[in-house]
């Protein structure tokens, strides 16, 4: 069944086919980076009448060190390509299931690249907008 920590434990697997990327279902309270994980955002249920189908939509945030602007940026890039062995896109279409989780899974944009905050400290990183439909059955 396609429930939220399911998923999110699917995202995390999918992020954890990249080898070097430190892949979580949780945001860490502390990172070792690089690193990724699943943020829930928008629900939307009852996509179909009758409690049918409902769809969730994740921001899958990528953390890169800011040792200076130039290598950070460098270190980031790969994660944005659209194929790849670094492509997040890549890695989590590569199982649209998501382990069972999912009936569909897709990468749909990269709305922010630049500094983020987390946990007090400032890292370059990028958002992933991630559609996904839960399997239902």
């Amino acid at each position: 069944m396609g429930s939220l920590a399911n998923i999110r434990t699917g995202l995390k697997n999918r992020l954890a086919t990249i080898s070097v990327l430190n892949a979580h279902d949780k945001a860490p309270a502390t990172v070792v980076l690089p690193a990724a994980f699943p943020l829930p955002g928008a629900i939307e249920f009852d996509e179909t009448m009758a409690r049918g189908v409902d769809s969730y939509t994740f921001t899958v945030r990528v953390l890169v060190q800011r040792a200076t602007d130039q290598i950070a940026q460098e270190n980031l890039d790969p994660y944005l390509d659209g194929s790849g062995t670094f492509s997040i896109k890549a890695a989590i279409e590569g199982d649209p299931t998501l382990g069972g989780a999912a009936d569909w899974t897709r990468v749909v944009r990269v709305p922010r690249y630049g500094d983020i905050d987390h946990a007090g400290l400032m890292y370059l990183g990028a958002d992933f907008t991630v559609e996904v439909s839960p399997d239902g059955s």
